[in-house]
């Protein structure tokens, strides 16, 4: 089960990049066969994950099974594949509810998921990849230190991790464009889901339309709106995560490269006088992320 749900995830992760292409590129024919596609392993995707659920005990209730934090793990994970960049605890819950109906605030609360994480980081300490997946840290460019306040999947590559100076935007449209897909794909009557949508266009240009409603709100135009801006960043943002990503394998363990370097400063990591600035000291950008 969970190689074969590995495997439909890489495959939707693949089609969604052959979907911005070919939108980019203006070719209406592709990108309606390439949605055919995505809407079809989103669905067997959907199908596996229920399957999943009933097997590890998850009630849909949105309340962790009893002393166990695999149901709120689930859920976790869920919405990041969902939105395929680091996520803050409030937008990973509330993708959730919109999409899988069962979401508890307080279970994907941001001091719940720092306890989970560090469960994540004993059981991978203890157990080298002995689960299919982990949840993980997002790693500063600048430190590869932990980012504040986010959460991320370690089947992703290093580089999606990654958080440089233009990261921030670049993945906040990329979710846009994930959750627009998505929602283009369900049936129509889901305020929260509406909501969601509203409230990552409200925050792109020309992405609302002349009413400013959620109900009324385009997905398609909330998609066009943030790959025009997303393609303006993505060549210099992802050549900023290229070169962190390369300078984590280098210096960081496997144990880092996942959870990031808290008790270290790196090599080459300086200050704007010369001297050697230590890694758990944040930069703006990383307060912000």
């Amino acid at each position: 089960m969970a190689g074969s749900m590995e495997a439909l995830e890489r495959r939707i992760d693949a089609l969604r990049a052959e979907i911005r292409r070919s939108v980019v590129a203006r070719d209406a024919a592709r990108t309606r066969g390439l949605r055919a596609e995505l809407r079809a392993a989103e669905q067997e995707w959907e199908t596996a994950i229920t399957e999943l659920a009933e097997e590890t005990g998850d009630t849909g209730t949105g309340r962790p099974a009893a002393n166990s934090l695999l149901p709120v793990r689930d859920q976790v994970h869920h919405a990041l594949t969902l939105l395929s960049v680091p996520a803050a605890p409030k937008l990973v819950a509330e993708v959730h509810a919109a999409f899988f109906g069962t979401a508890a605030a307080g279970a994907l609360a941001a001091g719940r998921l720092t306890h989970l994480r560090r469960d994540e980081k004993r059981s991978f300490s203890s157990a080298p990849y002995a689960r299919p997946y982990y949840l993980c840290a997002a790693l500063t460019a600048e430190h590869l230190a932990p980012a504040r306040g986010l959460v991320a999947v370690s089947t992703w590559p290093l580089e999606r991790r990654i958080v440089g100076p233009l990261s921030p935007r670049v993945d906040f449209l990329t979710a846009a464009v994930r959750v627009a897909e998505r929602a283009g794909t369900v049936p129509a009557g889901n305020p929260s889901l509406a909501r969601l949508v509203w409230r990552f266009a409200s925050n792109i240009p020309g992405a609302l339309d002349t009413t400013g409603r959620p109900d009324t709100l385009d997905p398609g135009t909330v998609i066009r709106a943030a790959e025009a801006e997303r393609v303006v960043h993505a060549d210099a943002d992802q050549a900023h995560r290229a070169a962190a990503a390369e300078r984590a394998r280098r210096q960081l363990d496997q144990l880092d490269q996942l959870f990031g370097n808290t008790l270290r400063t790196l090599p080459g990591t300086t200050t704007r006088r010369g001297g050697t600035k230590p890694a758990g000291n944040p930069t703006v950008q990383e307060k912000t992320a």
